[in-house]
């Protein structure tokens, strides 16, 4: 079993920026790759971007690209979401999650998720 916290959500006026944090305890070796979702009231979750243990460059959302980067630190099992000129649609709860194998976009190829932390964003 793999268990994800998240951490850094709350309240920000628009055009603003947060970061997210996401660590990962258990049985980390089954966290190849970590990625970012989110879900608002009412709607699907949304895939963000996608970072494997591998390296290489993210995976984004192109909602996403340019605003939102993700990063990884490998040696503290954590990932983090940097959010830049943040927008009222952006709230959301935020969501961990990670795959074993090789992850994807869509919430179903992941294994192991968060609780979420809530990100709000006002006008």
């Amino acid at each position: 079993q793999v268990q994800l916290a998240e951490s850094g959500g709350g309240l920000v006026q628009a055009g603003g920026s947060l970061r997210l944090s996401c660590v990962a305890s258990g049985r980390t070796y089954d966290s190849y790759v970590m990625a970012w979702f989110r879900q608002a009231p009412g709607k699907e979750r949304e895939f963000l971007a996608a970072i494997s243990r591998s390296g290489g460059s993210p995976r984004y959302a192109e909602s996403v690209k340019g605003r939102f980067t993700g990063t990884r630190d490998i040696a503290r099992n954590t990932v983090h979401l940097q959010m830049n000129s943040l927008k009222p649609e952006d709230t959301a709860v935020y969501y961990c999650a990670s795959d074993r194998a090789y992850g994807g976009t869509t919430p179903t190829s992941y294994d192991y998720w968060g609780q979420g932390t809530q990100v709000t964003v006002s006008s």
